[in-house]
């Protein structure tokens, strides 16, 4: 049976339809807004993000002014620790080039990389772990490299990417200036051999011509772009020098006075004080050992202008991005890889678990510093700079990151998050608490120990595990090592895939600019 309704009935119904329409419409709308704000606030966000000046000088030890060598010349590094903090007792966690690179840039331990020689893939060892530049990528940053920052051969792989990580990175930058043009007139212990050797050259022209120049100002181009965008950056700056070959600008060698710098001796009596294999590293380059005194003051005198010239060009990059006013809101860290021997020990360059080779430089300053100019004796390691980059600018880090923050020490100088710190090289596994160093040889110790008491002994040159005064430091720092040891052998949670035993990239020899080679590699016409 069909329903009449009335008119009146007809138009409620027709009205009702109308409003719930409408109120359907304005919904959507409302919901269309909230997209709307939440795509704002997410722009905001990224507004009044930090962004971070990441800067690394390669082969760097501690010979700096703001370190206590009132002799080297270095007053934009100085600057920066007046402006910042400087930790006073950092370390490396694997002396030499690759294996730190990757592992500070992990934040993992060397044996948990599984990159323990220069020339390694990262990818190859450990393919899904999270990199500090692709940690900022994921969060909505430029991630910006100029020149060196995972390892490159140097000088041979200057102007190329070398063993970089793509993955990153947004984008990369790869200066070549005049040092690899002349590479021939650098001066070596080894015909044609620069990386691995010393070598050394005091360079005709400018600043501006050299790599290193050519990547502060490649820095100072994208700091220009920056200012102008609203988007966050993580620029990563990696100069070649002090690394050999030590090539300055001649005015940088004018600031230092060749015949008054001065050489430590090492007698080969002192090598029976201590287990083999740290006597090994410290005669391991044989063309290197008992260099005659001139000799050795003029090769010290390159390293110590290197180091002037590479502050030069820190201060160019820190003073444009005080120009560009990025300086309110960016934060800047200073480090090197690792420290570097100037015949302490009788040994030049690294490789080492002493001092002058564990040893590194490390300033942090940001925006609003309560305690600008503050020093701290904590150890702290290199692989504490992710997490600390992470809690400064508010990003969650990755799991599989085993650094500590170092944000409680900025904001309170007395504080330590840790009571060594730890550096491994071969079979040797080093700690360095705030007064003493103990090394182990051998998985078990069998190959021997060393004991250093810094109090009175910085040079590391009296070894005391025989000193019965010493027996209960002794016990109880072994114990300790044996713990870190064993903690830098886990496999961090959230890693993803972990490879043992892949073998670095085959080398082809270096190829100076104008020589030329025979069919089997050999030279047969150098560049004069």
């Amino acid at each position: 049976m069909a329903i009449n309704y009335s008119f009146a009935t007809r138009r409620y119904f027709i009205l009702t339809f109308f409003l719930i329409m409408v109120l359907l419409v304005c919904r959507s709308c409302d919901l269309g807004s909230d997209k709307t704000a939440s795509k704002k606030e997410l722009l905001s966000h990224l507004n009044n993000k930090l962004n971070v000046l990441f800067i690394i000088a390669d082969d760097l030890n501690c010979d700096l002014n703001a370190y206590g060598n009132v002799n080297i010349h270095s007053p934009n590094i100085d600057q920066l620790s007046k402006e910042g903090f400087l930790f006073q007792n950092a370390h490396n966690q694997y002396p030499l080039c690759g294996p730190s690179r990757a592992s500070f840039m992990t934040g993992m331990y060397t044996d948990q990389t599984k990159i323990n020689k220069n020339n390694m893939n990262l990818r190859n060892s450990i393919p899904d772990v999270i990199t500090i530049g692709q940690r900022f990528r994921q969060q909505g940053y430029h991630s910006v490299r100029i020149g060196k920052i995972f390892h490159y051969d140097n000088p041979s792989a200057i102007g190329t990417s070398g063993n970089d990580d793509i993955y990153s990175w947004s984008q990369t930058i790869n200066p070549y200036g005049r040092d690899k043009i002349e590479e021939y007139k650098i001066n070596t212990l080894g015909e044609r051999r620069y990386g691995g050797t010393l070598s050394w050259l005091a360079a005709d022209g400018t600043d501006e011509e050299q790599t290193d120049g050519i990547g502060a100002t490649m820095a100072i181009d994208q700091l220009d772009r920056f200012s102008n965008d609203s988007i966050p950056f993580f620029m990563a700056v990696g100069f070649y020098r002090p690394h050999t070959p030590f090539v300055a600008p001649k005015k940088y060698f004018d600031f230092y006075n060749r015949d008054s710098i001065k050489i430590s001796e090492s007698s080969d009596d002192y090598l029976k004080t201590i287990p083999k294999p740290a006597a090994k590293s410290v005669r391991a380059k044989k063309n290197q050992i008992n260099l005659k005194k001139d000799l050795a003051q003029e090769i010290k005198q390159a390293y110590y202008a290197s180091i002037s010239f590479v502050d030069a060009q820190l201060g160019r990059v820190i003073n444009k991005l005080k120009e560009t006013g990025l300086i309110n809101n960016t934060i800047i860290v200073f480090i090197s890889d690792h420290g570097y021997h100037l015949g302490e020990h009788g040994h030049w360059q690294k490789q080492t678990l002493f001092e002058n080779s564990t040893r590194i430089p490390l300033i942090i300053a940001t925006p609003n510093l309560l305690n600008k100019g503050s020093k701290s004796m904590s150890p702290v390691e290199l692989i504490d700079i992710y997490p600390t980059l992470m809690d400064l600018t508010g990003i969650e880090i990755p799991e599989h990151v085993v650094g500590k923050s170092l944000k409680p020490i900025l904001e309170n100088k007395d504080f330590s998050i840790r009571g060594s710190s730890f550096t491994k090289w071969r079979n040797g596994y080093s700690i360095k608490t705030k007064r003493y160093r103990i090394t182990k040889w051998g998985e078990n110790g069998q190959l021997g120990y060393e004991l250093y008491d810094h109090k009175y002994d910085k040079n590391e040159l009296n070894n005391l595990t025989s000193q019965n005064d010493y027996s209960e430091i002794m016990d109880s720092l072994k114990l300790t090592l044996d713990q870190r040891i064993s903690e830098s052998k886990l496999k961090p949670d959230g890693l993803g895939r972990q490879f043992n035993n892949v073998s670095p990239v085959p080398k082809a020899k270096n190829i100076t600019l104008g020589d030329h080679h025979d069919i089997e590699g050999k030279i047969y016409m150098l560049k004069k």
